[in-house]
């Protein structure tokens, strides 16, 4: 099986890495890709944001499948541009990828699925949340419990240049659920939790995700994918924009029950690094069923090992990343035996190099939270650049409750 994998981040590493894994022989071909994909794949120099040079790379290529990871590809067409020409695609149509692309039409179609979510607020006022209409790189986010906060989320936010969403503040303890659509059905993936905050103790700005963990403790995917994915995913068909790909609902678990943040259009970064070394077998062929438009026979067998993921980023991170810096001990947290997912790196002759905000990404397995947890930290504290940096507090407190 030929199959293009769209994108360069830690997310789109794991997917080639979980691919390779896969007893079924895969041609992975992936655009434009990293260092660490290059492991597992044919990288081409074609940008994922460049629809019309993927469309002419896959009709070279004569692939079979095209998994598209980032979400700005998404919103912006590349499926659909894909789909005209006959490729099959994991990933939606930009219609229903309006799910993230758009706050405003996410709380629409909630509203007439009757998907319970956060109230919108007419006027920001303290405590609530301000949110970024559209993309902003996992950026457009801010939770505000002070004036001075609400504030400086209101200045931060005037430089996006989008309409704002203005909720409720919810409490409790949130979770990723994502599930696998072929338009019509939804097949549940194991949950997990993410760590968005820059620093320990879920202090400073909003990230692109610091470090995950899965599986989220005590939660009934089953449960929350009925009440939740299957709603919306037939309020989208229901307007014509079939869901086909995968949908990723942001949950509040609150004591009123659960309520949903936020839809992605894709796998999360960095959820996706922990979920999938859990996956065991077959998840070429489910993507493709996916794709085909009918996924009911899926059955995805899952371990039951845990897995922790620590983010390595930029000094700077989130307001600056770091470009051409030499990265140290990589091979030696592999030989470790943890998995490193690159994000932000490149080449530089034969080295590797820094090349954005969030690194590398380390990932540990193991048969409890515990053991996972250590073994990630541990191979995190082999790597290393100039002024690079990460959370120590990644799944502690869900390690000790256990």
């Amino acid at each position: 099986m030929k199959v293009l994998l769209v994108g360069s981040g830690g997310r789109e590493h794991a997917l080639a890495w979980r691919v390779a894994q896969d007893s079924r022989p895969v041609d992975l071909h992936c655009a434009p890709g990293n260092p660490g994909i290059a492991l597992h794949a044919h990288c081409h120099p074609v940008r994922a944001e460049d629809a019309e040079g993927i469309l002419a790379l896959a009709r070279e290529l004569n692939v079979e499948l095209v998994v598209v990871g980032p979400e700005a590809p998404l919103v912006s067409g590349l499926a659909d541009a894909l789909r005209k020409n006959g490729i099959a695609v994991f990933g939606p149509s930009r219609a229903a990828a309006a799910i993230e692309g758009s706050k405003s039409f996410a709380k629409d179609v909630m509203r007439a699925a009757a998907v319970p979510t956060a109230r919108t607020l007419p006027i920001a006022r303290v405590p609530c949340v301000i949110k970024v209409d559209g993309l902003a790189a996992g950026k457009g986010v801010f939770v505000c419990t002070t004036q001075a906060e609400l504030d400086d989320a209101l200045r931060a936010a005037a430089a996006f240049e989008q309409p704002l969403v203005i909720e409720e503040l919810l409490e409790g303890t949130e979770v990723s659920v994502f599930a696998l659509c072929d338009g019509v059905n939804a097949i549940p993936l194991p949950a997990a939790q993410d760590y968005k905050r820059a620093f320990d103790g879920d202090e400073g700005p909003n990230t692109g995700g610091m470090g995950s963990f899965s599986p989220a403790p005590d939660i009934d995917v089953d449960e929350l994918v009925e009440s939740i994915h299957r709603p919306v995913l037939a309020e989208l068909a229901r307007r014509y924009a079939p869901f086909v790909g995968v949908l990723f609902a942001g949950v509040m678990l609150t004591e009123t029950g659960p309520r949903v943040l936020e839809f992605n259009c894709r796998f999360g970064d960095p959820e996706t690094q922990s979920l999938l070394p859990r996956i065991e077998e077959a998840f070429v062929d489910a993507l493709g069923a996916a794709a085909s438009g009918d996924a009911r026979g899926v059955d995805l067998a899952v371990a039951d090992d845990v897995a922790v993921t620590v983010v390595i980023t930029a000094g700077d991170y989130p307001e600056h990343g770091d470009q051409g810096s030499p990265i140290e001990g990589i091979e030696d947290a592999e030989r470790s035996g943890a998995l490193v997912f690159h994000a932000g790196t490149a080449l530089h002759g034969d080295r590797v190099v820094t090349n954005g905000g969030r690194v590398l990404a380390v990932t540990g397995v193991g048969p409890t939270l515990e053991n996972a947890r250590t073994h990630a930290y541990e191979a995190a504290g082999y790597i290393s650049f100039p002024g690079s940096r990460y959370r120590s507090d990644i799944a502690k407190e869900a390690a000790v409750v256990r």
